[in-house]
């Protein structure tokens, strides 16, 4: 089945979240927790930040893909669909909105989200977004424990994104070589440095505005890299 891996990748964010939020601890080792994982987000993207083989590419696309989605506002759109989630359900407290954003943007904007889909929709390979499920599982069982039940909701997003990669692979496999994939993944890390530099108190990036920037740089990557 095509969605086979999409499936598993969705099912253990939930399961993840669900396991979460069965650990109960003080605000203050909540805190910890958060600044922990913060710096853990920031190595992550780091690593993904460095694969860039042509840094005007990442550069170039944060800069008018940012402008794009200040204009739209995406990351405002998020926050409201976030807070409209939580109201549905009974959560109104910030960290839902932010558990749901912070959770979408590191599970979605990785290689091995692109790549996984790619292959499940091109030869029925799931095994990337197995080991991806196995890695999002278990993050999002300390996400959840930070944030809360918002994280849960970040599966719906993940599930239509890489769906969508995984159905439409025959199209767009041949535009997303490697080069391509670099830039992109190399843009996609460095929004999730902001995250990790947000989640650590370090600074108030509004990551989710930057969004537009990992289009933008697939664009530039097939004319440019």
């Amino acid at each position: 089945m095509v969605l086979a891996g999409v499936i598993a990748n969705t099912f253990a964010i939930l399961l993840g979240s669900m396991l979460g939020r069965l650990v109960r601890v003080s605000d203050n080792v909540k805190s910890t927790v958060t600044q922990g994982l913060g710096l853990a987000v920031c190595l992550i993207g780091l690593d993904m930040g460095l694969e860039s083989r042509q840094l005007l590419i990442p550069i170039a696309s944060l800069a008018v893909g940012g402008a794009l989605g200040a204009v739209i506002n995406v990351e405002g759109r998020m926050e409201r669909l976030g807070v409209k989630l939580g109201r549905t359900f009974g959560h109104t407290n910030s960290s839902f909105s932010s558990g749901f954003m912070t959770a979408t943007l590191v599970f979605g904007v990785g290689a091995m989200a692109v790549i996984g889909s790619l292959n499940s929709g091109l030869y029925g390979d799931h095994q990337v977004l197995y080991a991806k499920s196995i890695l999002d599982g278990l993050t999002s069982v300390f996400f959840t424990a930070a944030f809360g039940i918002g994280v849960a909701f970040s599966a719906v997003p993940v599930f239509l994104y890489q769906a969508s990669i995984a159905l439409l692979a025959q199209l767009v496999a041949p535009l997303l070589n490697q080069a391509v994939l670099a830039e992109l993944s190399s843009t996609g890390g460095l929004l999730v440095f902001a995250l990790g530099l947000n989640m650590v108190g370090a600074s108030k990036i509004r990551a989710g505005n930057l969004l537009p920037s990992l289009l933008l740089a697939v664009i530039l990557a097939v004319f440019f890299a």
